[in-house]
């Protein structure tokens, strides 16, 4: 022996991770607070969370939504990555089978076409470029999705649009290859300072990032009530929510542990702490 009891030995150890524990409680207890609201999907809006978000559109090369008119009118600026080109040509017009096809595509013309341009049609690229559609071939970039290269776009070349106040809609990004829909969920994770929501027909998902506190506005009649929180990357050792059917109080989730899917929401507010980034899911209602 030492002289060291190993008694001793062990309360120190337990005093230390105590003490580790407040020191990490304290960090959570000063960071701001980020607010999310699915008010993109009310036509005029009445609610005040967030205020004052500037949103910008990208769709995707899957299935549109049948709301995509609706983001596209609250979106400032409208992008279609690559094939998602082919889509807005496609299927817009079938959303308003009473008006003319060729007029309904002119009225939906995006601000930019941008990708590798290996899934666009020739005509689709140049009816649009026609229309004064800018096109940005990035053929040459084989190491970041279409996706990726999109919102970069965004951040680096839209300097009117104040970033903290940015929110970004991704529309067809879910359903299809699921490589693709795990690449559209890492991009979230490249930009995890800019607010990015992944849309399908059926569900939302965006980051909820460990920088900051979460307060999430619910629209209950757009959205939920099935929700869901999982932590991706990384496991969560210590998550915290209100407002839940099955709210969490520290509690640690990981892949081949506890992973919070199919919770229900059950309040107009729910607020979610956590020491990992995670994603939050929620359905939506046909609108």
């Amino acid at each position: 022996m030492n002289g060291v009891s190993p008694c001793g030995t062990v309360v120190r150890f337990v005093s230390h991770v105590a003490t580790k524990r407040r020191e990490k409680e304290a960090v959570l207890l000063v960071m701001e607070v980020m607010i999310h609201s699915s008010s993109f999907l009310i036509p005029s809006t009445h609610a005040d969370h967030p205020p004052s978000l500037t949103y910008a559109l990208v769709l995707l090369n899957q299935r549109l939504p049948r709301f995509t008119p609706l983001l596209w009118n609250h979106a400032q600026v409208r992008l279609c990555a690559d094939g998602g080109a082919n889509r807005v040509f496609d299927e817009l017009p079938l959303l308003f089978p009473h008006e003319d096809a060729i007029e309904v595509r002119k009225r939906y013309k995006p601000d930019l076409i941008k990708g590798d341009m290996d899934s666009i049609r020739a005509e689709v690229l140049d009816f649009y470029a026609s229309l004064g559609t800018k096109v940005v071939d990035e053929s040459h970039d084989q190491d970041t999705t279409d996706l990726h290269k999109c919102i970069a776009y965004i951040c680096d070349f839209t300097p009117h649009m104040e970033k903290s106040n940015l929110c970004i809609l991704v529309a067809g990004a879910l359903g299809g290859r699921f490589d693709h829909e795990a690449g559209n969920i890492n991009v979230l994770y490249n930009f995890s300072a800019i607010r990015i929501i992944l849309l399908s027909e059926d569900c939302l998902i965006h980051l909820l990032p460990k920088t900051h506190h979460h307060e999430i506005y619910i629209q209950s009649n757009v959205v939920g009530p099935h929700c869901g929180l999982i932590p991706i990357g990384m496991p969560s050792g210590s998550t915290s929510t209100t407002g839940l059917r099955w709210d969490l109080n520290g509690t640690e989730m990981r892949f081949g542990g506890l992973v919070s899917t199919s919770n229900i929401v059950d309040a107009d507010k729910i607020t979610v702490r956590s020491d990992s980034d995670l994603l939050w899911t929620m359905s939506i209602k046909n609108l």
